[in-house]
């Protein structure tokens, strides 16, 4: 495995001086997976590039989604056949992308008296996906009786269940995605700040967009840095930028709030996912994923504040509703609910359509002065809406006579962490981190989490766990490793970065946020140098996370 690049604060801050002398070829702002994809399309073409996010990066959206690398299955219904294709290929790229954080999952579809899906229409669209996804072998759509359906998942109802569709799909980290596609475009050059908000746009003599003016969140200065051209990748925000542009005109976001609620394994143990109706004719994931089950997604209209978003008590009582109509012996309720997270779609607005039937298609806007913004589209396509972008800004360069940009390569481009030729020797390396640990008493599943967070970068991790003798607690001394190499190689500035986004721990292991939070703390001050005032800030945001995700509001 190649050595992992420097990318922490002491970088950011000699990154900063710099950028005061250069100027840009292109300026991304907005730091999930739509700004992390341009990045590295960008970057790896030979452009000089530059990504500002104002939170952390993944911070909004792309920490929040369902976690699936899907074909959207769902889009056939509404006969979207051109977003089902490019989705469903995609999925078999950014797999041998990132074999170790996009993983074969099988998904279980039940077909219920009364529900959504019927027999026929279920086995040719499921015929008609397969197809339009180039989906072979063994992950081609089987059509299973009730008593096959009921041998894969005895908590599905008896009673009313008429049979299953059982399909392939891919699950992944969102924020894991996000961040290794941001540190591959540093390894083409790219750079990458987190915490820098830009605040307004520079214009040169022509009046077309020439560079930003923006603010350090970390102290509070302030950068002018030029830039040939800028793209506005900022998700839920990106018609605020849109404004600030003077250029919110014609077609506008559509903001809907998805949630997801995360129970212990044994309050809902499902063998694998499962694809399922509510009775309100939606469609719900249940999803199993190591020591927990996460359930989703709520699609209601949203338009509160953009940097807070939570889960309603309306919007836990109705997945729990769902979940209890489908697997009757469970009985789960609010209390069984251990975390949970709520998050933004930014969908292109249609006059007379519901949240449901919006297109989940990208589209691309460009401003009388040049600002070029996308927005919407899904996790799965982030490459795709990447490639159309980065080809909008080419197309203009060559026109004004720029020669020996690079075509799009990023379907061969492995991301940081892929050390692996096939998806099987993900499960031999597995194997070996386990082996490792196994002597200090820590479960294999630790093992697995370790190699699907950070693939062969594990072996970093692992030299630091085996430096640290002095500590006697073994999960302890493996989260500290971990808290270290992401210190060193991720940008993480504080606890926040590291337990919700670059472990995802706050939604999958709350238990151990609360555990060693105190510690987590203490070191990300002592690396840092950060005084006591700031690790007590640190601590008191944590804290308000842990509630948040754990407890629900009763507005909404």
């Amino acid at each position: 495995m190649e050595k992992p690049l420097p990318f922490s604060a002491r970088e950011r801050a000699q990154q900063k001086e710099q950028l005061k002398k250069e100027t840009f070829d292109l300026i991304v702002i907005g730091g999930g997976i739509t700004g992390a994809g341009i990045a590295l399309d960008a970057a790896s073409r030979g452009l000089k590039t530059l990504l500002l996010e104002k939170g952390d990066f993944a911070s909004g959206t792309s920490s929040k989604s369902t976690k699936l690398i899907h074909g959207g299955l769902r889009y056939l219904k509404q006969f979207d056949f051109w977003l089902v294709k490019e989705v469903g290929s995609e999925r078999a790229i950014v797999h041998q992308l990132a074999p170790h954080l996009v993983l074969p999952e099988k998904m279980l579809l039940p077909l219920i008296e009364g529900g959504s899906y019927g027999k026929w229409l279920t086995s040719i669209g499921l015929k008609v996906y397969d197809l339009l996804a180039q989906v072979s072998g063994d992950d081609k759509r089987q059509m299973l009786d009730k008593k096959e359906a009921l041998k894969i998942e005895p908590l599905l109802p008896r009673k009313k269940l008429k049979g299953a569709g059982y399909y392939a799909e891919y699950r992944t980290d969102d924020a894991r995605l996000t961040i290794e596609n941001i540190k591959t475009a540093l390894a083409h050059g790219a750079v990458a700040l987190n915490y820098m908000q830009v605040d307004v746009f520079r214009y040169g003599e022509d009046g077309r967009v020439a560079g930003v003016v923006a603010t350090d969140m970390l102290d509070d200065s302030r950068l002018e840095i030029g830039s040939a051209y800028v793209i506005n990748a900022a998700g839920p925000w990106v018609d605020e930028l849109r404004g600030v542009n003077r250029s919110k005109t014609g077609k506008r976001l559509h903001l809907t709030k998805g949630v997801h609620l995360v129970f212990p394994y044994e309050k809902l143990p499902v063998n694998q996912s499962v694809y399922f109706d509510v009775p309100d004719g939606r469609m719900i994931f249940a999803i199993p994923r190591g020591r927990v089950t996460y359930v989703g997604t709520t699609d209601t209209n949203y338009d509160g504040d953009k940097d807070r978003v939570e889960t309603d008590l309306a919007d836990a009582i109705y997945l729990i509703s769902a979940v209890n109509n489908m697997f009757p012996s469970i009985e789960l309720e609010l209390s069984d609910a251990e975390s949970s997270w709520a998050g933004l779609r930014p969908l292109i607005h249609e006059e007379g359509k519901s949240t449901s039937e919006l297109s989940r298609k990208d589209e691309i806007f460009t401003s009388d002065s040049g600002l070029i913004s996308i927005a919407g589209g899904k996790l799965t396509g982030y490459r795709k809406m990447a490639q159309r972008t980065v080809n909008r800004v080419v197309g203009e360069m060559e026109e004004q006579g720029r020669k020996g940009i690079k075509p799009c390569t990023t379907d061969q481009i492995p991301l940081c962490g892929n050390g692996f030729k096939k998806f099987k020797a993900v499960g031999k390396y597995i194997d070996e981190v386990a082996a490792v640990l196994k002597p200090y008493g820590l479960e294999r599943r630790l093992a697995w989490r370790l190699v699907t967070t950070y693939g062969k970068q594990a072996d970093a991790i692992l030299e630091r766990f085996n430096r640290l003798e002095s500590e006697t607690d073994a999960s302890w001394r493996l989260m500290r490793a971990e808290l270290d190499f992401c210190m060193d190689h991720e940008m993480v500035h504080n606890p926040m970065d590291f337990l919700i986004r670059r472990t995802g721990r706050l939604y999958f292991d709350i238990g151990a946020v609360r555990r060693y939070l105190d510690a987590v703390v203490a070191f990300c001050g002592e690396k840092s140098g950060q005084p006591a005032k700031v690790q007590q800030g640190w601590k008191k945001a944590m804290e308000e996370a842990l509630h948040s995700h754990s407890h629900f509001s009763l507005e909404g």
